[in-house]
């Protein structure tokens, strides 16, 4: 079972949690990342997650907007605030005066996030995320893939997408279930499954559920 980008909506994700223990209780949950970031629950969303994933209940993937908070928090990037950056940081109760225009209010705040993530493990946690997951024909990653190479030797495309991957099927017959991409609907085609229902702004967030021999069935909260 894979679950769109949540981009700090963690009351969207508590109701899904428990929508998906009552109708698909133990199986696997594969988050698609971008987890922080536009939302205002955003510490509150790593933390869920991070305890999910010490608990062998989710595998947690990598997005770009993780990649984008790390590199704030290493004192490089400061564009991130301009990509939902500022309610990350609001999340952890820094930010204020900040902008990407540096100064000390700008070295401040990346400073204290590098604190603040270090403090709860959550540093180790977000830097150790894989890049994708994969079972038989299906692999879930959070942006898709290039279709001309394996999944597995593969990096930044399955965080920052690749211009590829909706013009070409793969060789491989490899089903590619991913976020990243903002659908009004769940979208089914061939080789694709698009799961981000765009959580922040529309209220939806979205799991899949695929199971040999069956199509693919959505549950939304």
């Amino acid at each position: 079972m894979a679950i769109g980008d949540i981009h700090g909506r963690d009351d969207l994700l508590a109701r899904l949690l428990g929508r998906l223990e009552q109708e698909a209780p133990g199986l696997p949950l594969i988050f698609v990342g971008d987890y922080v970031d536009r939302g205002d629950g955003s510490a509150e969303v790593l933390r869920r997650l991070k305890a999910l994933s010490e608990q062998g209940r989710a595998v947690c993937l990598c997005g770009n907007h993780e990649d984008m908070m790390l590199d704030f928090a290493r004192g490089k990037y400061p564009r991130w605030l301009a990509y939902g950056g500022l309610q990350t940081l609001a999340s952890f109760g820094l930010g204020a005066g900040v902008s990407e225009e540096g100064g000390p209010e700008l070295e401040a705040a990346q400073e204290g996030l590098a604190k603040a993530l270090e403090a709860e493990g959550l540093h180790e946690w977000l830097t150790a995320l894989p890049r994708y997951w994969q079972s038989g024909n299906v692999a879930v990653t959070h942006a898709g893939a290039d279709p001309s190479r394996p999944i597995a030797a593969q990096r930044h495309s399955l965080t920052h997408g690749h211009p590829g991957f909706f013009s070409t099927p793969r060789p491989d017959g490899i089903w590619v279930i991913h976020g990243h991409y903002i659908r009004d609907e769940p979208e089914v085609v061939p080789g694709r499954i698009a799961i981000d229902t765009g959580a922040y702004a529309t209220g939806r967030l979205t799991a899949v559920i695929m199971a040999p021999g069956e199509a693919p069935r959505f549950i939304e909260v």
